[in-house]
């Protein structure tokens, strides 16, 4: 199958007029800081309409993705394929596949995109499409296109691509002015992420675009999932993005970034092609082409799993604050996961499951159902605040039988592919297994944001042998990946294990962490922010 200082000076009056006059030009400065402050936060979006609506491109059967799929399995009447990309290569060169076999469409929905290598080679796989007559519509939410600006307009200007900012700050040069006044609205992300071409083939997953999503570059890479979905779950995908697109949070680029500068479009195509010719990019591609992904892809003998798949995401009114909670992705979640008879492992690499999350995971071991979770040590994520939101629910989880692993900073190669000069690992894929026989594989963290504040989406596949694999996973990462977290003898503290070849090593509080950022997130615990964890 082809697939962005003020100037620390001693006031006039200093000296000539004494404190007095020094003290009120010193409020004055405040005063006109604090002005420039609200005006900047109090900028307003334009209007949203007119606008012009658009849907998914559905007659696309006879496309050579189309002809793929019905060559894959014509016989699958209701279900889909499924093929997963636990590499971030893989998943990379998945993305680069359908960007070039493109032949009507791309629907493109992302929480981040980073003007790096990786962002930068898949806009060009984007505008080469467009420019092929390829229709494309991007989707990305405005928190995650820092540097993009200039890039947005010249791209949202091609007449075969439209672009639109979900969610959108008003004030461009620097957005955090507009949580003072509109903090209710911009604490809402969108968090989905996927990549459609032709309506037949997309990818959903845990990923966003740039480098340490897709193993490139040095640095941090996360440990990650995405699936390749073909036939009738692509189609439902395409609906999906059909509904944001359409949204009342989804503005027209042009409206938000302005039109290109006179130069913009080729200063746009000089950024894009130095990129692709740089050192860093060669050494990449090249190694993307030699994945046995892209060797799948050329001989047309990318294995899909078919089975039954659900499409489960939120309303975008979460963004707004209007559905009620039994109307959001957690409460289909809960009813599509049901009641585990064997077992549940749950991998998210932020986990804030609050009182009220605690006792439901609770009651699973209670109740006789194994309960694994693997999320990232504090040596290991990203965001340490979230760390304090977890760690103060890890006793109950344990005291109820709950098993918890942390993934380790220094994760082996084997397990967690380290390459070009990758130091550490980190968590960021978001999956359950429900009794080794259906999986879940999506955006959706389990913590409070995810919960109730950004917009997620995912699948829940009934693939015996993908659960298995995410559960054979877990069943190694003691030994070959994480700390095993477990209470200590007097059932008051925590220690974790550390499985090495020449024996266990125990800490007593979070390992290969200093003291200060211990202190700091316990801290951070004590704060009533857990709610937009």
């Amino acid at each position: 199958m082809t697939i962005g200082r003020l100037a620390h000076s001693r006031p006039r009056g200093w000296g000539l007029y004494g404190a007095p006059a020094t003290a009120l030009l010193v409020a004055a400065q405040a005063a006109l800081l604090l002005v420039a402050l609200v005006s900047g936060g109090c900028a307003s979006l334009p209007p949203l309409e007119p606008r012009t609506p658009s849907t998914a491109l559905t007659e696309t059967a006879d496309t050579s993705l189309g002809k793929a799929v019905r060559a894959a399995d014509p016989n699958r009447e209701g279900e889909s394929g499924i093929y997963a990309l636990p590499q971030g290569r893989d998943a990379f060169a998945a993305r680069i596949a359908l960007a070039r076999a493109a032949e009507r469409s791309l629907d493109v929905q992302y929480y981040i995109w980073h003007a790096d290598v990786t962002g930068l080679l898949l806009l060009q796989e984007l505008w080469d499409a467009a420019e092929r007559g390829v229709r494309v519509r991007l989707l990305i939410d405005d928190n995650g296109v820092k540097g993009l600006d200039p890039v947005i307009a010249v791209f949202d200007a091609h007449p075969n691509i439209e672009v639109r900012l979900y969610n959108p700050y008003a004030n461009r040069g620097f957005k955090a002015l507009g949580y003072i006044t509109h903090f209710k609205r911009l604490n809402r992300r969108m968090h989905n992420k996927s990549f459609t071409a032709d309506a037949q083939l997309t990818v959903v997953g845990g990923r966003n675009v740039g480098d340490e999503y897709f193993h490139a570059g040095e640095g941090t890479h996360f440990v990650d999932l995405d699936v390749v979905a073909a036939g009738r779950v692509a189609g439902e995908v395409g609906r999906e993005f059909d509904t944001y697109w359409n949204s009342d949070s989804a503005y027209p680029a042009d409206r938000i970034v302005g039109k290109p500068a006179p130069n913009g479009p080729a200063e746009v195509k000089a950024r894009l092609a130095a990129v692709r010719a740089s050192p860093e990019a060669a050494e990449y591609i090249q190694a993307v082409r030699e994945t046995r992904l892209v060797e799948l892809l050329r001989a047309h003998e990318l294995p899909f799993d078919w089975s039954r798949v659900q499409l489960l995401f939120d309303p975008p009114g979460k963004t707004l604050g209007k559905p009620a909670k039994e109307d959001l992705l957690l409460a289909d979640l809960k009813r599509a996961i049901g009641k585990p008879e064997q077992g549940l492992d749950i991998v998210s690499p932020y986990f804030v499951p609050g009182k009220d999350g605690t006792k439901t995971l609770s009651a699973y071991p209670e109740g006789g159902t194994r309960l694994r979770i693997v999320t990232n040590s504090l040596a290991a994520t990203d965001v340490a605040s979230v760390h304090s939101g977890y760690a103060k629910r890890r006793k109950d989880l344990l005291r109820s039988g709950t098993r918890l692993y942390e993934l380790k900073p220094d994760a082996p190669a084997g397990h967690v592919k380290k390459v070009a000069g990758s130091s550490s690992a980190s968590l960021h894929g978001k999956t359950f297994s429900i009794d080794r026989s259906r999986v879940w594989v999506g955006s959706f963290n389990l913590d409070q944001r995810s919960a109730n504040l950004n917009t997620e989406m995912g699948v829940m596949i009934e693939d015996p042998r993908l659960a298995e694999a995410v559960s054979s996973w877990v069943d190694r990462t003691p030994q070959d990946v994480a700390y095993e977290v477990i209470l200590d003898p007097g059932g008051r503290g925590i220690e974790w294990i550390e499985h090495t070849a020449q024996g266990e090593i125990r800490y007593h509080h979070e390992p290969k962490v200093g003291f200060l950022k211990r202190l700091l997130v316990k801290v951070i615990g004590w704060l009533p922010i857990e709610w937009m964890l």
